[in-house]
């Protein structure tokens, strides 16, 4: 949550510059140094899960803790998108185009038809209700992977307190089409956000548990993907400093952008700090959008903000997106 006063911080539509440290040179290759950071959307208690939406040049984003989903375009700036919300977290786009959203209040992965209609897809898994599923990413193959701490059943503000029924808290696959759901690890404490590489050899998955107990862990672990079904070889990615590495997106050259406490930190795929995008409020989840598919949208607290890159996002939204752009004929309406 934001601890900035809210009077300290920009007008909606108004850019602040200076907000971009190159610590590597390599950075100016995928951001410049005097891009701007424009806050978009102001009003919210906790923004998450962004997700761009290509045939509406839009970006819907939860406010989980307001049990409601922004959007926001150019046209009409910030509406309510849905509300109630089911406490949704994450959201994401499958290769159809369709949203996927992780629901808090259900404990279940749920997606939006084309026509609208919205239903559950999986909540529970050997017989036994999820956690409370949290950030989500589809693989090309079309399965579903997404995490299942238990903050929607700990924390009130985010759904409805309720007993873990899970031994752990696991990351899952999902086969939407055999409706099978394994378990694909239960390595982490808090498991959170999560994104494959480029080639999808090595998936990604931040661990947030240090923000209730700060014991715990506030890394990104890296796995190999074996098989393009199993995770193998876990080992720290990254260790956040300040806060946590609560969502986060990999470009197209393999460079992870992820959430902390003071905005966006850029690594290189062995880790290495890149550069940073400083943020006045306290950023939880990004994603690669806009008509060229080089828009950083990023959420942050009780805002969303943007800002121009030189480089995309890779991944099936990423990419589906940059289609449904090119033919937005074919793209399904969300509205």
């Amino acid at each position: 949550m934001s601890h900035t006063d809210p009077a300290a911080l920009p007008r909606v539509g108004t850019g602040l510059t200076g907000v971009v440290t190159i610590l590597d040179v390599r950075a100016r290759a995928i951001i410049a140094d005097r891009a701007d950071l424009v806050r978009l959307t102001d009003g919210g208690i906790w923004a998450e899960g962004p997700v761009y939406l290509p045939t509406e040049d839009a970006v819907m984003y939860s406010d989980v803790r307001a049990n409601r989903a922004v959007r926001w375009s150019e046209a009409t700036g910030g509406e309510i998108w849905r509300q109630p919300n089911d406490n949704t977290n994450g959201n994401t786009l499958d290769r159809e185009g369709r949203v996927i959203h992780c629901e808090h209040a259900h404990r279940r992965i749920a997606r939006t038809e084309a026509d609208g209609t919205r239903h559950g897809l999986v909540d529970r898994y050997q017989g036994k209700r999820l956690n409370s599923p949290n950030d989500i990413v589809v693989k090309s193959d079309g399965t579903i992977w997404f995490t299942d701490p238990p903050y929607g059943i700990i924390l009130p503000e985010e759904g409805t307190p309720a007993p873990q029924e899970q031994p752990a808290c696991f990351v899952f696959r999902f086969d939407p089409q055999t409706e099978e759901l394994t378990a694909v690890t239960d390595r982490m404490i808090h498991p959170n956000g999560l994104a494959f590489a480029p080639d999808e050899s090595l998936l990604y998955v931040s661990d947030t548990s240090w923000g209730m107990d700060p014991a715990d862990d506030r890394h990104i672990v890296a796995f190999d993907v074996v098989d393009g079904r199993r995770l193998e070889n876990p080992r720290v990615f990254m260790t956040m400093e300040p806060g946590v590495p609560d969502g986060f997106r990999v470009d197209e050259h393999g460079n992870v952008w992820t959430s902390a406490q003071d905005g966006i930190h850029i690594l290189d795929p062995d880790g290495l700090d890149l550069a940073r995008i400083s943020v006045p409020e306290v950023t939880a989840n990004c994603v690669f959008g806009g008509p060229g598919g080089d828009r950083l949208f990023i959420a942050a607290s009780s805002s969303l903000y943007a800002i121009d890159t030189l480089t995309v996002g890779s991944g099936v939204a990423a990419e589906t997106a940059r289609r449904l752009v090119a033919r937005p004929e074919g793209g399904p309406d969300h509205g």
